[in-house]
Formats: C-alpha cells, structure tokens, sequence
C-alpha cells in the first residue's frame, strides 16, 4: 500500500486530520469505481441501484419520492430523473398515490427484483474487496470510528 504522501508526491508532511480526510476521499473514489464497475453492464447508476435496493426493502409496499430520496445514501435532488431512468428500463413503476394526489407511489416490478437477483452476489463481493486486508475485529472498529465523524 503506497503512503499517502508518496501517492500525492508531497514533499512535506501533513497533519493527522487532513491526512484522514484525504484517505476516506480516496477510499470513496475506489468503493465508487468498484461498485460502478458492476453496474455498468447493467447501465445502472449507484444512485440508480440505492433507489432500487430502497424500493426491495418495502416488499411490495410503495414509496412516494420524498420518503425515497431521504433514505437515499447520496442525497439527489433528481430522484424524479433517477425513477424515470428506472421506469424506462421497467425496473420500477409509478401511480398516483391514493392517499394524496400530489404525490407518487413508486414500487419495484419483477424485472427491477430480477436485476438485484443477479446484481447482489457481484455486489458483494466488489464490498468485500474494500474490506479484505481487515480482520473482523478491524472492521468492527472502522464502524465505530466512522459513526464517530462529524458529517
């Protein structure tokens, strides 16, 4: 593993705090590459497969855009455009919703069930790269230390 200061070609130190900041920066670039990587087969975004992911863990139950979006990992102010991407590929599908008819009720289609059928063990295993130079006691500790920031 190159040190931070040799893969930035530093010439002086710095502190503990930037250097902490610039390697959770890197870690999510390479977590990022490495989840796009798999869904780029299936021309799915990251936010695209959050949306997706949230909409299987209602089983069957749908979502309006604003509970979607604030259970979202990335926060987006187009997750109008990321459902319509999803609808265009039949992964998921919209209706008036019946208690209010300002909102939306999204849900997920079979196909959209499907395509995290295939995706979840590719998935995975990209996740499980990020992690395998730590052993579970690490991992717990990262966790903790991660909760711990204040972002």
């Amino acid at each position: 593993m190159k040190q931070l200061k040799d893969r930035l070609k530093l010439t002086s130190d710095i502190n503990d705090s930037k250097s902490a900041v610039v390697h959770i920066l890197f870690s999510n670039m390479g977590i990022k590459e490495a989840l796009t990587e798999q869904l780029k087969p299936y021309d799915l975004s990251i936010e695209q497969f959050n949306v997706l992911r949230i909409l299987r863990g209602q089983n069957g139950k749908p979502l309006n855009l604003q509970d979607i979006n604030e259970r979202m990992v990335a926060k987006s102010s187009n997750t109008t455009r990321l459902v319509d991407k999803l609808i265009d590929k039949s992964f998921t599908k919209r209706k008036p919703s019946k208690s209010n008819r300002r909102k939306v009720d999204v849900s997920i289609t079979a196909k959209g069930l499907e395509v995290l059928k295939t995706l979840d063990p590719l998935i995975d295993k990209a996740e499980m790269k990020v992690t395998e130079n730590l052993n579970d006691k690490e991992i717990r500790q990262l966790n903790k230390l991660l909760a711990k920031l204040n972002v």
